[in-house]
């Protein structure tokens, strides 16, 4: 009785840790799946049923064409990794001992080396060997990545086979392809099967090796969700939710088929063949093209090839960092393609130009354009054309010390750096007293997000101890690294990047080190929240759109410049993305009692106030802080 009492105990413990490590590993998913289905667009708050943003999903373009690219690149990608894996294995079956194990441990080099690697030495390839990127850097890559895979799938089998069999199938008169895919093939399609599998789901997943070898207009799923993550986007939602159906449908599929055919009598024909997966291909590729039907662009009566010269623009920017329809109004008004790829900081983007890719329109920040003019890499603005200058705030120009004339650049948004804060948590008077001491009051600690950045996190230490936040002097360096880890010690923040957003939305924390417009978003979320310029001096900063020395199409992308500036385009830019617009009339009817942002104290920075400053291109600070911020998170 007493071990049967143990053995009760000991099962129902077992189940117990079995369900707990499934809900771990499946509750994430199906929280996903039924917040596709809010009405809002809340990650936390379910406030109803709604099909809207899987309504979305299919009549955005910019987001079918990465499921496009994704599914076109893995089904290639993993016929031609399986049938070049194939053959190899096979070849290297009859290769010597040596010969093999050779072959084999190169072999395995690409899937043992981190993916950053494997992903860094095919750009530098490509670029040694003057290759622009495109989508077959894309694909070379893919294929590249998979054959491994596929090879170490299918060597053990071939180990297991006879070699006498093979043989045999000769002597009686077949000829080698015969021998080849009459007898070996047939043996080792399971592990073919299961290289195939393994290829497509590398390829299907794969983020770093794509994003560094793709071209302007190419992206696949990974590399979008990557880029639109910095605000919530339920269509990702939906997004995740249709391929988790898929991949259920398959598993289902799979596993019950093969049981319904085995109660079935078995016929006994020869002759007859066995599944294949040509159905499958051919299905997979009717998705596709259906797919990129849905994202062709109208046509009109406006002919862009002759007034401009092409009929793309490529533009690339911030991820959700343009209003809704801004790309899709432009298109149809001059009938053309605009391919708009995303990046998420401003050293991804440097590295995609220097690794040879194209763009017409760039939106870097300032102290990035500083360095790109620096390197010769940007050309002036066509003024004849971009003719609403005059329109632009002039207390953001007064700021444009990297560019005072706008001959290189234009403004695109502007805002500052600031302390959002729970006014339920922190008190007003609190947050004006200490300024940027606040992020060293121990009474905090635990309480507060400190965004991680160099960059940032010096400035305001910069700013606390009285030093301009540009400076490169080795004593006041090392006071602000001091700052920082007393500061580390004393608040303990979480270190967060744009997921600061989202968790302040929430009130997860008392205060965030924040950017103008995130806070905007943040105090429209939550009505507890408030936005602080501390008196010490803050970085005034300006995203603003350039033309590459590169740019293919330069006046189409002028022509663009000079649309995003008009009143429309500026105030739906605004509107839908938080930041300050750099259109003085825009700005001040957003902020007015009939805008979006009125009593919203995070949406116009201030202006004028000498301690603010503009980050300029410091290399030699740059180097200094980089390294010595890494040491702030490790004490």
């Amino acid at each position: 009785m007493e071990n049967e009492k143990k053995s009760f105990t000991s099962n129902l413990s077992a189940n117990l840790w079995l369900i707990l490590i499934i809900l771990f590993f499946y509750l994430p998913i199906i929280y996903v799946v039924i917040f596709s289905f809010n009405s809002t667009k809340s990650l936390t708050v379910f406030s109803g049923f709604s099909t809207q943003w899987y309504q979305k999903m299919f009549s955005d373009r910019t987001m079918l064409e990465p499921i496009y690219y994704t599914i076109l690149v893995a089904v290639i990608a993993t016929i031609v990794s399986t049938v070049i894996g194939t053959i190899t294995s096979i070849g290297l079956s009859k290769q010597k001992k040596l010969v093999r194990e050779l072959v084999l441990q190169v072999n395995n080099l690409p899937v043992m080396n981190p993916d950053i690697v494997t992903a860094i030495g095919l750009m530098l390839f490509f670029l040694s060997v003057n290759i622009e990127t495109s989508f077959w850097t894309l694909l070379l890559s893919h294929i590249t990545f998979c054959i491994p895979y596929v090879v170490l799938a299918i060597m053990p089998k071939l180990r297991t086979l006879d070699d006498n069999v093979a043989e045999a199938a000769l002597d009686l008169g077949a000829t080698p392809f015969q021998a080849l895919t009459k007898v070996i093939i047939p043996q080792i399609m399971p592990a073919i099967m299961s290289g195939a599998l393994m290829a497509f789901s590398m390829s299907f997943d794969d983020f770093v090796i794509s994003f560094f070898t793709t071209g302007t207009g190419v992206s696949n799923i990974s590399i979008y969700v990557y880029s639109m993550s910095k605000r919530i986007n339920p269509s990702i939602n939906a997004l995740s939710s249709i391929i988790v159906a898929v991949i259920t449908t398959v598993l289902v599929l799979v596993n019950v088929i093969p049981l319904i055919k085995s109660k079935k009598p078995v016929e006994k024909d020869i002759n007859k063949k066995k599944g294949s997966f040509i159905p499958a291909v051919v299905a997979t590729l009717a998705v596709i093209i259906v797919l990129v039907s849905l994202g062709f662009k109208s046509t009109g009566d406006f002919d862009p090839i002759a007034e401009f010269g092409s009929d793309t623009l490529n533009v690339f920017n911030s991820g959700e960092y343009i209003g809704e329809d801004v790309i899709s109004n432009f298109e149809k008004k001059y009938n053309v393609r605009v391919n708009y790829d995303t990046f998420t900081t401003q050293e991804e983007m440097y590295t995609k130009l220097m690794g040879g890719s194209s763009y017409d329109i760039i939106v870097p920040s300032d102290y990035m354009i500083e360095r790109l003019l620096k390197s010769d890499m940007l050309q002036k603005i066509d003024k004849s054309i971009v003719q609403s200058l005059d329109t632009l705030n002039p207390g953001l120009i007064e700021y444009m010390s990297f560019d005072p004339n706008m001959d290189y650049s234009v403004p695109y948004f502007w805002g500052s750096l600031g302390i959002v804060y729970d006014c339920t948590q922190v008190e007003q008077q609190e947050v004006e007293k200490y300024g940027w001491e606040l992020f060293r009051q121990e009474k905090y600690s635990g309480n507060a997000f400190m965004y991680d950045s160099e960059r940032e996190a010096f400035c305001i230490a910069f700013k606390s101890l009285g030093y301009s936040m540009n400076t490169s002097d080795d004593k006041e360096i090392s006071e602000a690294y001091d700052w920082l880890v007393d500061m580390d010690k004393k608040l303990n923040p979480s270190y967060v990047t744009d997921e600061v957003i989202d968790d302040m939305c929430n009130g997860a924390k008392a205060f965030a080190l924040v950017f103008s417009g995130d806070a905007a978003y943040i105090l429209s979320e939550n009505e507890n929240m408030r936005y602080y310029e501390p008196q010490q001096g803050t970085n005034i900063w300006i995203d603003a759109m350039c033309i590459p020395s590169n740019a293919k199409n330069t006046k189409l992308a002028n022509v663009f410049i000079e649309y995003i500036l008009s009143y429309d385009v500026s105030y739906a830019n605004s509107e839908y993305v938080g930041y300050t617009s750099p259109n003085l009339e825009v700005a001040e009817v957003l902020s007015g009692e009939e805008g979006e942002y009125f009593e919203n104290s995070a949406y116009t920075p201030r202006t004028g106030y000498s301690l603010d400053e503009t980050f300029v291109d410091n290399e030699s600070q740059r180097k200094k802080i980089s390294e010595l911020w890494v040491k702030v998170k490790l004490n």
